[in-house]
């Protein structure tokens, strides 16, 4: 069997996250607004969600991650937005249709989220990434989300 390929591709976050994330926030703070708690507890619960939305939309907004590449002797690089080069190990994955979640974990910047999905990456590059990672084999040491 030959060796895979390398794979490489430049990242931003997905818009369709950020888009998912604002609609679940809305439908939980309605769900608090019409709940039968009293008027201190649904303000208290309509600030938690605002801040951890707002919270969550800024992680997602200041991924310092701008390119990534897995060679085809497994090893991961991570372009960051300085033009720094990391190396990385692939810690977890998950597929789920057309998305593709990846945990990388690197020396310098702990563990970075990818999620690739069709407003952010190439539908090729999701295919080419998805046989690859079926190729792991579920005894070695990158576990599945």
């Amino acid at each position: 069997m030959t060796s895979a390929p390398a794979i490489g591709f430049e990242y931003r976050p997905s818009r369709l996250l950020r888009r998912t994330l604002i609609v679940v926030a809305a439908l939980a703070v309605l769900a608090v607004m019409l709940s039968a708690l009293a008027a201190w507890l649904k303000l208290l619960l309509v600030i938690t969600v605002s801040l951890a939305t707002w919270h969550a939309l800024r992680r997602v907004a200041t991924n310092p991650i701008a390119a990534a590449g897995w060679s085809a002797d497994d090893a991961w690089t991570l372009r960051l937005a300085d033009h720094e080069d990391v190396p990385a190990t692939l810690a977890s994955f998950r597929v789920l249709g057309a998305f593709v979640l990846l945990r990388l974990r690197t020396a310098e910047r702990g563990v970075q989220m990818l999620l690739l999905a069709p407003d952010n990456s190439d539908a090729d590059i999701r295919r080419r990434l998805r046989m690859r990672l079926a190729t792991i084999q579920p005894g070695e040491a990158v576990p599945r989300l």
